[in-house]
């Protein structure tokens, strides 16, 4: 079985920064497109950045010029670079991978359990 594992979320002032980690374990072929969502009180989960086996990446609007997604293909993982937090940043952010896997013709989705990081004002 596939698993996403987060990393990195914590407690920090505005205007502070986070490293958001995700490492995917298992019998992994290779990881296609990957995204950071987040959900915070009382809102719906939103999409925050995606980036694709080609390395295209896209972001929300509200996260623009502040977060940057990459990836590690050689390490299963992808990362999540947070500058200039702000209390509107203060959710719960979840790592998001389609998956090929080894002895599975398709690629399956899989979502991490979830790192919270709250920003303080």
């Amino acid at each position: 079985q596939v698993q996403l594992v987060e990393s990195g979320g914590g407690l920090v002032q505005a205007g502070g920064s986070l490293r958001l980690v995700c490492a995917a374990s298992g019998p992994i072929l290779s990881l296609v497109a990957m995204g950071w969502y987040r959900q915070a009180p009382g809102k719906q989960r939103e999409l925050v950045a995606r980036i694709t086996s080609g390395g295209s990446s896209d972001y929300v609007d509200s996260v623009k010029g502040r977060f940057t997604i990459s990836r590690d293909n050689a390490k299963n993982t992808v990362y999540l670079q947070m500058m200039s937090l702000k209390p509107e940043d203060t959710a719960v952010y979840y790592c998001n991978a389609a998956v090929r896997e080894i002895g599975y013709r398709y690629s399956r989705d899989y979502w991490g359990q979830g790192t919270q990081v709250t920003v303080s004002s």
